[in-house]
């Protein structure tokens, strides 16, 4: 072979390579086996009951979900509900399955369990079909039903998964869609939600162990040791009794069960390149992501991170018990405290503290755990953290009596009847007090997020007499989800509908949406 086609050749394998690289980078599977038998090794006690667990290579495909839960309906119709919510971006139905006793106790406390929101996490969905095989067939889990009423949507971006793809359809990531409502999967799972309005709300996914960060740490590269990961809310919107209760009893008591079996966890936390400097930031803050946004509905949320992005199926029994005992610990935690729970609920609706529009992390020095790959060994790294669940606020307001909005905000109305926000019509020509707000710094050239074209403003409270018309609505915030409201309609907010361009506004303009104080 001569040396012009040794460099053709080359140049094609290249080409095929950077033409398939997303395919071929997700068979790649960066675990050595020495990683896997000193610290993953398989749990053999997890039966082969899930459609996933009974086949050597793939996971549970959508044709299979559909026959597993089928099943459980035909077998048990006094306890199982298979209801299809909608349609993916491709036309695939999305189930959701209720499973309650509906001869026990009245008095229930309703638990959202959710899956598979992004397509390439495999396990989330698994460790719900696990749990619900074990709440119908296992006599230790039986009572649950008595006093809880699931809901259990196990493939959320079902698109994403048939392609073993992070996205939907449409490219967008279904965790940062909670607020902005882009995707269809997202409309209708919302609307699902607010029908079902639970009380605790849980969402299981998995994290990536080998990140690229993580080859510039130690010697040569780290990978992380946890099994499972927490995530639940630091907004500060959220009531500090509903954010303690999940931290001090939820968490505690799910803690304890991952420690009995040997599994390592932790409160979440994942790396962020500062100023080109590596640093961790620890919980989250932000309604775009699905723990924060199910506590401002009013629930107590968290999010599971099972550690397996990037490594196939090793040790997959691991990943699905890790899933399996965090979803039975928080049931029976909320089947042991249920009047504790709902008294604690009806005090966090009554609040009437101000609003946190803008907060910060807190930023300390700290050290964590690792793998070291060179070694094989755990390790302690020190490392600057970035803290959600110790956030200050930054900037607070009053909270207004209502939000009203003009009726020309046709979008933002659609949304909020979507997310199952209460409003008032308001049916005749009315002149109110309110406070308006004037844009006195406005930026928006920033590169597209999630397709939205952001904006950041900065406003001015005004007081002014405005009228109102039929079509016009007010928002009252005397409702479950009105931490919620708050997030969407304040303008600084992060996550509101100005800054994620859905309501458009330029410098000095007076917003579309008040304040009412009384």
């Amino acid at each position: 072979m001569n040396n012009n086609n040794f460099i053709l050749i080359r140049v094609f394998i290249l080409i095929l390579f950077l033409f398939n690289s997303d395919y071929i980078i997700s068979q790649l599977n960066p675990q050595s086996k020495k990683v896997t038998n000193t610290f993953f090794q398989d749990f053999e006690e997890i039966q082969d009951v899930t459609p996933g667990l009974k086949k050597k290579k793939g996971f549970t495909n959508y044709e299979e979900l559909v026959s597993f839960l089928d099943k459980f309906s035909i077998k048990y119709p006094e306890k199982v509900k298979i209801k299809y919510i909608g349609e993916s971006q491709k036309g695939k139905k999305i189930p959701i399955l209720y499973l309650s006793d509906s001869h026990k106790s009245k008095n229930k406390l309703k638990v959202w369990m959710q899956g598979g929101l992004h397509g390439d996490e495999p396990a989330s969905t698994e460790s719900l079909l696990y749990a619900l095989y074990m709440l119908l067939e296992d006599k230790n889990y039986l009572h649950l039903t008595q006093k809880l009423e699931l809901a259990i949507l196990p493939m959320a971006n079902i698109d994403g998964f048939i392609k073993n793809k992070r996205y939907a359809a449409n490219s967008l990531d279904l965790n940062r869609d909670h607020t902005k409502l882009m995707a269809i999967e997202t409309q209708v799972i919302k609307r699902e939600f607010a029908y079902f309005d639970p009380h605790i709300a849980l969402d299981f996914h998995e994290y990536r162990p080998y990140r690229k960060d993580f080859a510039q740490l130690s010697s040569f590269g780290i990978a992380s040791m946890y099994d499972l990961m927490f995530l639940h809310s630091g907004n500060l919107n959220v009531p500090k009794n509903i954010r303690t209760i999940v931290d001090t009893l939820f968490v505690k008591n799910a803690k304890l069960g991952l420690d009995s079996l040997g599994l390592t966890n932790r409160h979440y936390m994942k790396s962020d390149k500062i100023l080109g400097e590596i640093q961790f930031s620890t919980g989250s803050n932000t309604a775009r992501s699905s723990s924060n946004f199910f506590a401002l509905n009013g629930s107590y949320a968290t999010l599971f991170e099972i550690r397996g992005v990037g490594i196939g199926k090793t040790s997959f029994k691991r990943r699905v018990g890790s899933g399996f005992s965090v979803a039975t610990s928080f049931l029976q935690t909320a089947y042991d405290n249920i009047d504790f729970l709902l008294d604690e609920l009806d005090l966090a609706n009554k609040h009437s503290e101000n609003i946190v529009v803008t907060s910060e992390r807190s930023v300390y020095n700290d050290t964590i755990l690792a793998i070291d790959l060179e070694s094989n060994q755990i390790i302690k790294l020190p490392t600057i953290m970035r803290d959600a669940k110790k956030s200050k606020p930054i900037l607070e307001r009053s909270r207004p009596v209502f939000y009203a909005l003009k009726s020309n905000n046709l979008n933002v109305i659609k949304k909020i009847d979507n997310l199952g926000i209460e409003k008032i019509e308001i049916k005749s020509d009315t002149i109110i007090q309110v406070e308006k707000y004037l844009v006195v710094n406005f930026k928006n050239d920033f590169k597209p997020y999630e397709k939205m074209k952001m904006q950041e403003v900065q406003t001015e409270i005004i007081n002014d007499k405005i009228k109102f018309t039929e079509g016009d609505v007010l928002i009252p915030l005397e409702q479950k989800k009105s931490n919620l409201i708050v997030e969407l309609m304040e303008p600084e907010a992060p996550n509101s509908f100005i800054s994620f361009g859905i309501m458009k506004t330029n410098l000095e303009d007076i917003l579309t949406v008040y304040r009412i104080n009384n």
